[in-house]
């Protein structure tokens, strides 16, 4: 089957142009041309820009063993309808995702059931890093370390375990850091003070900006050690922002080898949010001060932020009753952060250009991912058509995701996610019920 794209705004490789895409199968035939053969079938992008498919390389899947919250078929399918295209999965699953055959096993469940393409990264532990040779690097994008303690207990912070990590590693190292230590006596202190419980507007506190400083610099000292490949997971302070050099944003310019990651919930919420939202935006690392959620804003447009992911976390909302201890940490956001992040080129934090070189181009390029994460000619046809000044607002009926709610809804958004080309079609809110998503390939640098 070819399609033709007809008339949009295409979005890539730092320049929008009016044109035409066609795809002819699952590959682009033509990007930007005028003139285009007859096609099978014709979508009219006209006052439309057309992105590549969005990689969203940090989410939480929940599948196998959590699946009350959540599974692969539910939540890519609402990634489909975000106008997300691929996404790596984290492997604080039950079981872990710290063995090859918990690995395998992943693979099996998404090659049934996933909408979008697919990887998963392979979770690291005190003892495992002698498996990291087996690792197929043409399969994941690197291996998740937990160097403070979050959802799914899977927390190295012995320091001997960590070098033995980062001189084994040959694949790029994803990092959670936060300092348990400093976790721990912060929660002390505020339950002596507060109660077993203490109210999540106090969550800032306790997963503090000392805590996310003070490993972050660990890790990065680490990888400069061991000349590792290091990517930081959702950075949410300005003093770690600062930890980033800016790096060249031109087109083609080399990645460092320490890059970090923003979340959209952290470069849109603020601590003013807990008293209208309260546990709902509670993950980790805390949502902080518009200060550090500023900072993060800043860093888009000068290279020390390299990719934008959500973390997507579901929980059901009984899960996320109480406050610091007993509600969970973590929120859903991988269908709505594309339309999200549009807002905030309205306000001029961003342009489309440079939203699209961290949602896109630099998770394809940073994790060596093929193929994918560009409008080119052969490149799989993984593409996102978005309509401007649509307003449109979000009510519980809309959210695909298998937990039902959203820290979004009531919001009245300003772009709508048009149609996702990925294998399937979604189109006004229809998603093709035979998943058809395909395992990612890779290819690393040294």
């Amino acid at each position: 089957m070819s399609i033709l794209i007809k008339g949009g705004l295409i979005v890539n490789e730092g320049h929008t142009t009016r044109g035409n895409i066609v795809v002819e199968g699952e590959r682009i035939a033509s990007v930007g041309t005028v003139d285009t053969p007859p096609c099978d079938h014709t979508i009219d992008a006209t006052g439309c820009y057309v992105l590549p498919g969005i990689i969203d390389s940090h989410v939480h899947f929940r599948e196998p063993g959590l699946t009350e919250k959540a599974c692969i078929e539910t939540e890519s399918r609402a990634a489909a309808a975000g106008g997300v295209t691929s996404y790596f999965d984290m492997p604080n699953t039950l079981p872990q995702t710290t063995s090859m055959e918990a690995l395998d096993d992943k693979f099996r469940r998404a090659a049934q059931c996933s909408h979008i393409n697919y990887s998963f990264f392979f979770g690291a532990t005190s003892d495992n890093a002698g498996l990291f040779t087996q690792l197929d690097a043409t399969r994941i994008p690197g291996i998740k370390l937990f160097m403070g303690s979050s959802t799914g207990n899977m927390l190295v912070d012995r320091d001997e375990a960590l070098h033995r990590i980062f001189s084994s590693a040959r694949l790029p190292i994803m990092a959670h850091c936060e300092d348990t230590s400093i976790i721990q006596a912060n929660m002390a202190y505020f339950q002596q003070r507060f109660g077993d419980d203490p109210d999540v507007q106090l969550h800032s506190l306790i997963r503090s900006e000392e805590a996310c400083v003070s490993s972050t610099a660990k890790a990065i000292a680490l990888a400069t050690e061991h000349h590792a490949r290091l990517h930081v997971a959702h950075l949410s302070t300005a003093e770690e922002v600062a930890m980033f050099p800016p790096a060249d944003t031109s087109e083609g310019a080399p990645l460092p080898r320490i890059t970090a990651e923003a979340t959209v919930g952290h470069l849109y919420f603020s601590l003013t949010d807990y008293v209208r939202l309260g546990t709902r935006i509670k993950v980790n690392p805390a949502i902080k001060n518009f200060r550090d959620c500023y900072a993060l804003r800043q860093a888009l447009n000068d290279g020390r932020i390299t990719t934008i992911a959500t973390d997507h976390a579901p929980h059901l909302l009984s899960q996320k009753e109480g406050g610091c201890k007993r509600a969970a940490s973590g929120m859903p956001m991988t269908q709505f952060a594309l339309v999200t992040m549009l807002e905030l080129t309205d306000e001029q934090v961003i342009t489309i250009e440079r939203l699209v070189d961290l949602m896109c181009h630099n998770p394809a390029r940073l994790f060596g991912v093929q193929r994918r994460g560009f409008l080119r000619k052969g490149y799989q046809a993984d593409i996102a058509i978005v309509r401007p000044k649509a307003p449109w607002t979000l009510t519980k009926d809309k959210i695909l995701s298998r937990c039902a709610w959203s820290p979004m809804e009531g919001h009245e958004f300003h772009w709508r996610v048009e149609q996702t080309l990925c294998n399937v079609i979604y189109n006004n809110g229809v998603v093709a019920d035979k998943p058809a998503g395909q395992a990612i390939t890779f290819c690393h640098e040294p």
